[in-house]
């Protein structure tokens, strides 16, 4: 089922403003791309797009009250920093499964969100881990809960 198609029958009825939560998991993103999801979803406080094949955050619309997105088991590999304008109230944020290839993408996020990120297949020179783990010991405010890495 593709994505526009999914979102029309959880919507079952209601407005796209009256929707807080939105499950969006196996079913198809054309292109790689979030569809079907607008600005009207304007009290969306948890969206879940797991295995829906996306590339890209680029196309979400801005969801100011958005507070935790499931975005695990799909094929993004950059392009996060649009998450911290568009999702500006985000604390959870899981990309478990993805193609991570550069953590400087996410680091506008690290400061006010819980990540959540295993089996990435991310490339860093040693030097750059051991300045993230030093980094992550000084935040406070940030919980990485692991960090799997395929060199």
């Amino acid at each position: 089922m593709d994505m526009k198609k999914r979102i029309h029958l959880e919507l079952r009825n209601r407005t796209p403003s009256d929707v807080k939560e939105l499950v969006l998991d196996n079913c198809r993103s054309n292109e790689g791309k979030i569809e079907g999801l607008t600005d009207e979803f304007e009290e969306l406080e948890f969206l879940s797009t797991i295995n829906v094949g996306l590339t890209t955050v680029a196309h979400l619309p801005k969801l100011n009250k958005l507070k935790k997105l499931e975005l695990s088991d799909n094929r993004i590999s950059g392009g996060l920093e649009v998450l911290a304008e568009k999702c500006p109230n985000l604390t959870h944020l899981n990309l478990s499964g993805n193609k991570i290839k550069d953590l400087s993408t996410i680091e506008p996020l690290t400061r006010r969100s819980t990540m959540k990120m295993q089996h990435q297949e991310t490339r860093r020179r040693r030097k750059e881990r051991k300045m993230k783990r030093r980094t992550r010991k000084r935040k406070r405010t940030t919980s990485v809960e692991r960090w799997d890495e395929k060199d």
